[in-house]
């Protein structure tokens, strides 16, 4: 019976198609490869049939090779023709669209495939490009003494790789046509490039107070003019057009780069990026990383995530925005060393800079034009106060003495103009009186000004024109101000006021909005507050003057474990069938009526949260914290799986390990804790391309797993060290500790920890052992391994998994020649990806299904399938892919 009679003739109740051909042997003793019956392996044919539908490869339409057990590939034979038989020239495939540098385009592709595989950066079809890669070169290699190939990770290898592919193809139709389509297909892809970029619109609103700095924009002005005036665009060539605007703390270097930014920003169409970059301390300072990852992320919001280490994310950035006419304001920075990795490298960008400190690295090199803010003169100081307060009408005498207390500095002007305003029967003559007090009674040694602009010769009128406001608050506000600066939050929210002083939400946000109204707080979102850092520091000494130790660590303890309620219960819902360790897990649960899209938004909240997150980590390392400090990094776990983020992910995990293994050694700590901290930390390395180092963590999770005698914790070591063998190509490795995994998790016994968590373990694992196996094994043991992947998975109820196995079994059908398995199983694979509205497979599956269309000649369902992923792709915004598949169709149209 053939296989297309067999689809057409055989089905479930469902009307879903089967095959019960099996090369099980049946009857209750049968035994398969990789161990003995097992109560996840079906048996017999009922009982494969009984778990239908399942695809195996048949005899009815396979050549003998592909079956015998003499240790042979059991591929179909290719029809090879040498260069020896009688063809004089290159082989035909080699006449495709090719360039006259056919081993460039080999080089180019191998490069294509490989980079964005090895920094993580690449989608869906830029993975499969390099798994097809590994696939080539391994069946390349057939009948030959080369073992399959590595990972190539320098350019020396990438070159050796293309010519060895060359020499191959060089002498076979068959391999010359594979290795052309898969130029062509990376040629494709090289074309489709980046989607058209989003024009970001990132700027913060600026105050309508704002008042003179007219030198300022002077030389902005004649700056630019320079730049546009020089020949070439440029005084030189490459040098992108930097200005810092420095000075020291509260003298309005944001306003001011904000006015001249919104000024300017008609100049720049193709979008101005803001990032403020939290310099007050190295300590808070904002990783370039991070920043990189939110500039590329605004550029190409439906582009693949932003991975990899700080190099990579620069360069990315650097090729994103060349030659786009950009506007970057980068706000507060620590250091030139901050800066210099988010600075494009042309010149129709202009970057702002805003520093407390003088940069002069960025003076040097790239030569930013260095701009130093003083307090502002009268009368403008006196302008800036009296329209604040909204009291141009007042006595001019009284405000300029209270302007001339504010020495000039716009941050303090704008606090005593705040509360003029707010407290209408409080006179300026008064206001100025207790200015004058508190200066003389402020001693200049208490100062803990900690920027290198600051004149110490003198007072301070930004601490004196807080005191004022301070003393004018209430009594629960004035507490939440000095709890709240203990530490520098990215974003102060009525919830973590709240937890933080002891109030309710009611309480909290009406204390944030009354610190907000005199400009003790900076409300810079929907009830999404911060402090200047001037300010913080002041509430902080007030925090260690009038609050016990003991309550000041209360107060970081009870932020801590709200960030930690949020942080879990949104995690909780994005990876519900997760083994989750720790606590804060323990009691969640997911509603019945939980909607479809709830994973996703539990997600966008986790990442619009990121920042705090982040900072809750380090607050609970520094306040001694452990066992929060590991369950916090715990709970970002979708965040970094999702979403990337991998710098912050080991720097992150690198304290939680640390906090784990302090806490396992407690009474009551979990000593299982440490190993699953150090494997997440190895998925980070491994995002960046940094294997040595992953090596080293995940040595290191073993050995802590061990010493706890955590077997499944084993187990996902022992997994994670797989999955970095096979990124590497080492498919051998791959598989051996795949299967170690496995004797492992079939080791753990009932009501051992974990216990239930190893079906699905299991299941993962039998897939990861199939895609292991693709280069090495033979295609019907490979079908097999898969679909034994597929009964688990069905076992344990995973249909998004399902549908990631049929699509490795669709694939593994096409590489065969075995078109009507493939598309079966890829029928299926569309079906469980359209039902989890997992976009990026789907659209794979599809792709897939096409390809097996052009194998087979019907040019129809090519299109179809092309057509459908488009769709999707558009609807998606996924430009790259929306680009590559038209370019298809109109191949085929043509």
């Amino acid at each position: 019976m053939s296989l297309p009679s067999l689809r057409a003739s055989a089905s479930d109740a469902s009307g879903l198609p089967y095959f019960r051909r099996c090369r099980c042997r049946s009857g209750p003793g049968a035994t398969r490869r990789g161990g003995g019956p097992g109560p996840d392996r079906p048996q017999t044919c009922t009982e494969r049939d009984q778990l239908a539908p399942i695809v195996t490869p048949t005899t009815d339409n396979a050549p003998a090779s592909m079956t015998r057990g003499d240790g042979s590939s059991g591929r179909p034979p290719r029809r090879s023709r040498s260069m020896s038989e009688g063809a004089d020239t290159m082989p035909r495939a080699w006449s495709w669209g090719w360039t006259m540098d056919p081993m460039g385009s080999v080089l180019a592709m191998v490069d294509t495939a490989v980079s964005g595989y090895l920094s993580g950066a690449a989608d869906v079809a830029g993975q499969r490009l390099a798994n097809r890669l590994l696939g080539f070169a391994s069946r390349a290699r057939e009948g030959t003494d080369e073992p399959v190939p590595t990972l190539p990770t320098t350019p020396d290898e990438r070159r050796q790789l293309a010519a060895e592919l060359h020499r191959l193809a060089s002498g076979s139709t068959d391999l010359g046509a594979e290795l052309a389509r898969l130029v062509e297909e990376a040629e494709a892809m090289a074309r489709a490039g980046r989607a058209p970029l989003a024009v970001p619109r990132m700027l913060p609103a600026v105050t309508r107070h704002f008042t003179d700095r007219d030198l300022v924009r002077a030389r902005l002005g004649a700056l630019l003019e320079a730049v546009a005036d020089a020949p070439g665009g440029s005084p030189v060539v490459g040098a992108p057009t930097v200005a810092a605007l420095v000075g020291p703390g509260g003298v309005g270097k944001s306003a001011t780069a904000l006015d001249c930014a919104h000024r300017l920003k008609d100049r720049f169409p193709d979008g101005q990026l803001y990032a403020p970059l939290r310099g007050a301390s190295a300590a808070t300072a904002v990783s370039p990383a991070d920043v990189l990852t939110a500039f590329l992320r605004a550029l190409d919001p439906r582009g693949p995530q932003p991975t990899g280490g700080l190099d990579e994310l620069a360069a990315r950035f650097r090729d994103t925005v060349a030659g786009r006419r950009l506007l970057v304001l980068l706000d507060d920075a620590h250091s030139a060393s901050q800066v210099l990795p988010l600075l494009p490298a042309h010149p129709e960008a202009l970057v702002l800079v805003t520093s407390r400190r003088r940069l002069r690295g960025l003076g040097m090199d790239p030569g930013a034009e260095i701009i130093t803010l003083g307090p502002l003169e009268p009368p403008h100081d006196q302008l800036l106060l009296a329209r604040v307060a909204g009291r141009e009408a007042e006595d001019a005498s009284a405000l300029g003495e209270v302007a001339a207390h504010c020495g000039g500095m716009p941050l303090a002007l704008c606090e005593t103009g705040s509360l003029l305003r707010e407290r209408e029967h409080l006179s300026v003559t008064t206001v100025g009186r207790r200015l004058a007090e508190w200066t003389a009674a402020r001693p200049q040694e208490g100062d803990n000004r900690e920027d290198t602009m600051t004149d110490r010769g003198r007072p301070d009128p930004v601490w004196a024109s807080t005191e004022v406001s301070y003393s004018e608050l209430s009594t629960d506000t004035a507490r939440l101000l000095r709890l709240t600066a203990l530490w520098p939050w990215p974003a102060i929210t009525p919830g973590l006021a709240a937890a933080m002083a002891g109030l309710d939400e009611e309480g909290a946000r009406a204390g944030l909005e009354e610190l907000a109204s005199v400009h003790l707080l900076e409300e810079f979102g929907e009830e999404r507050y911060r402090f200047h850092d001037a300010v913080r520091r002041f509430g902080a000494a007030r925090a260690e003057g009038e609050e016990s130790e003991r309550e000041r660590a209360r107060a970081m303890r009870l932020a801590v474990l709200w960030v930690l309620g949020r942080t879990a219960e949104r995690a909780f819902r994005v990876l519900p069938d997760r083994w989750w360790l720790g606590p804060a897990f323990a009691r969640l649960s997911l509603p019945a009526d939980r909607p479809r899209e709830d994973a996703a938004l539990a997600l966008r909240a986790l990442d619009a949260e990121r920042e705090t997150l982040w900072a809750a980590v380090d607050a609970a390392a520094r306040y001694g914290l452990d066992e929060q400090t590991w369950q916090l990094a715990e709970a970002s776990w979708p965040l970094h799986l999702r979403l990337g983020y991998h710098e912050r992910l080991v720097a992150t995990h690198a304290k939680g390990a640390e906090a784990a293994a302090r806490h396992a050694a407690e009474a009551y700590g979990d000593p299982m804790a440490e190993g699953r901290m150090l494997v997440e930390q190895a998925y980070g390395y491994l995002g960046l391309g940094r294997f040595a180092e992953a090596e080293e963590a995940l040595e290191r999770a073993l050995a802590a797993d061990r010493r706890a005698e955590h077997r499944r914790g084993q187990a996902s070591a022992l997994e994670m060290r797989g999955l970095l063998r096979l990124r590497q190509w080492r498919c051998q490795e791959a598989l051996d500790l795949f299967t170690e995994a496995m004797a492992v998790l079939r080791a753990i016994r009932p009501g051992e920890v974990g216990a239930e968590d190893v079906p699905r373990a299991v299941a993962l694992l039998e897939h990861n052992r199939g895609r292991a196996m693709r280069p090495l094994r033979p295609y019907p043991e490979v079908v097999d391994q898969l679909n034994a992947a597929l009964v688990a998975l069905r076992e344990v109820n995973d249909p998004y998994n399902e549908g990631r196995v049929y699509t490795s079994l669709g694939e593994t059908h096409l590489e065969a020649g075995a078109l009507p398995d493939a598309r079966i199983c890829l029928d299926r694979a569309i079906e469980k990806m359209a039902a989890a509205d997992a976009r990026p497979y789907w659209i794979d599956a599809l792709e897939l299904r096409a390809r097996v269309a052009r194998e087979d000649g019907d040019a129809a369902a090519e299109r179809a399938d092309l057509t459908a992923a488009e769709a999707l792709a558009a609807r998606g915004a996924d430009h790259p892919t929306v680009r590559r598949l038209r370019e298809r169709l109109a191949q085929l149209d043509g």
